[in-house]
């Protein structure tokens, strides 16, 4: 089915046979619409053949009016025996306010952005088969919570707070899985949920929501470049975590002393930990009352793994944040380095200063992603709009008060013998390090009875470590591999 708008003087709009969909100029969209189109692609050298379907489901509040509606694509694989069976993929950006473009064309998706084998804008822009996606094992839902994407709220008067904030946010999300899935007769399938950075949030609330009030009960749940989850990392803890991510940069930028830069970054990394967390969070407890001695023998070694100069160190008492770190790290060549991927250079305005001018990746990214996504869906997937398809959208102030997410995923998984968790994390990631993924992992399970339902995978990206080709090929394979293996056998009982 194909979906065209036509702009009138009236403000109607109607279906015709063929649900073509009339719009007012008034911009708005069906709060309730679907359009389908067929496509095929080969997936690791097999013939995949699916359907797309892009649409808007509503939002109902307690009176059951509908006070939002929100835009997803929702990939079939065709030509499949009991496809309600068939694993589905639930997936979420982050933010808060960002759209689900970026897993969607640059992850696990059938189609993949055209850029360079490391990552960067190339022109001229556009899309290409993504030949790893995961669509061969499981169907994808792609979700823009409300203002991202084309999705929005209906009516001047609904009140802002049911959406803008973490709880509520899981809360109104669990319900629009519900309806999705009774829909689409997907109560019978194995369940997994995937979300990036803010999403990781989403989706770790989501997993003990679904379960705990829509009884829907998953497989799997999937953290990219996780945030905190509400688990607290201050002082100490706080400072000695940044060391790793600032020994890993630095290596890629060959700012390490030849000792440590001649070795493998694994070997490198092996060491920083080590170093955070055997000699620098002991050093650091005592605060201002440390030994001078062992205050500047701290100051040394941070240098060493980081390459910022002692004295920097020393001039921020040892606490040199990331702003810090990515605008001195690469001074001397008048460039500074990225927050969500730091392989990625920066030109500020002038050497002077407390941080970078702006984000050096995220302008990349938006400079490929954004007319790749409004072709996609107006030319390949049919859904024609002069509605703003909104990469962020205006979704602040978010509430991020009672942030219980990491325990309400630890709480999922106890309750549910199936429920697997997967992290996924770029080594080059300066805004959800790689290291405080693992220390959220370790924290999350403070019995360690959950051990071997924890699964943990890095990679030498960033933030959205799939750009990079070759991590691209492995983030998918691991997520293949951890759907498949998350399915129980036939007959197995959920019990311990």
């Amino acid at each position: 089915m194909k979906l065209n708008f036509l702009f009138y003087s009236f403000c109607i709009y109607c279906f015709t046979f063929c649900s073509s969909i009339l719009f007012s100029q008034d911009r708005s969209l069906p709060v309730d619409t679907t359009v389908m189109t067929t496509h095929t692609i080969q997936i690791g050298g097999e013939t995949v053949d699916y359907i797309a379907t892009v649409g808007m489901q509503p939002v109902w509040d307690d009176k059951d009016e509908v006070v939002a509606s929100l835009h997803y694509t929702y990939y079939q694989r065709t030509g499949i025996d009991k496809p309600q069976y068939r694993p589905i993929l639930i997936s979420f950006n982050g933010g808060p306010g960002s759209a689900s473009v970026w897993m969607h064309i640059g992850y696990t998706g059938p189609r993949f952005l055209k850029i360079d084998e490391e990552g960067f804008p190339i022109q001229p822009f556009g899309l290409v088969d993504n030949p790893h996606s995961v669509l061969d094992v499981a169907d994808i839902l792609f979700v823009n919570p409300v203002n991202t994407g084309y999705s929005r709220i209906v009516g001047d008067n609904v009140d802002r707070e049911k959406f803008f904030g973490v709880n509520a946010d899981i809360r109104y999300l669990a319900d629009w899985i519900n309806t999705f899935m009774s829909r689409n007769n997907r109560w019978l399938s194995p369940k997994f949920l995937i979300g990036e950075s803010y999403g990781t949030t989403r989706v770790a609330g989501l997993a003990n929501e679904l379960q705990g009030r829509q009884w829907m009960y998953l497989n799997g749940v999937v953290l990219v470049s996780p945030t905190g989850l509400g688990i607290k990392r201050d002082g100490p803890v706080d400072i000695a975590n940044r060391i790793p991510y600032y020994a890993a940069t630095a290596w890629y930028h060959n700012r390490l002393e030849d000792s440590l830069q001649q070795l493998d970054l694994y070997e490198v990394l092996e060491l920083a930990e080590a170093f955070a967390i055997n000699d620098l969070l002991p050093a650091l407890i005592p605060g201002g009352f440390i030994e001078e001695g062992k205050r500047k023998e701290m100051a040394r070694e941070m240098s060493r793994y980081s390459g910022i100069s002692k004295e920097d160190y020393l001039d921020h008492n040892l606490d040199l944040g990331y702003h810090a770190f990515w605008k001195l790290l690469l001074k001397d060549e008048g460039m500074t380095v990225g927050r969500l991927d730091s392989r990625y250079k920066g030109l500020d305005r002038m050497n002077a200063g407390l941080r970078p001018d702006y984000n050096a990746e995220l302008t990349a990214w938006l400079q490929a992603f954004t007319p790749a996504i409004n072709y996609y869906f107006s030319q390949e997937l049919d859904f024609v709009t002069d509605i703003k398809y909104n990469m962020f959208g205006p979704v602040h102030p978010w509430d991020r008060s009672n942030d219980n997410t990491g325990e309400n995923l630890r709480q999922a998984m106890a309750i549910n013998p199936f429920l697997n968790v997967m992290f996924q994390v770029g080594y080059y990631d300066g805004a959800t390090t790689y290291f405080n993924a693992k220390y959220t992992m370790w924290q999350m399970d403070p019995s360690g009875r959950l051990k071997d339902r924890l699964r943990f995978e890095g990679y030498r990206s960033g933030h959205m470590m799939y750009l990079r080709h070759e991590d691209l090929e492995l983030s998918n394979r691991h997520l293949r591999d951890f759907i498949l293996n998350s399915i129980p056998e036939e007959g197995q009982p959920a019990k311990y």
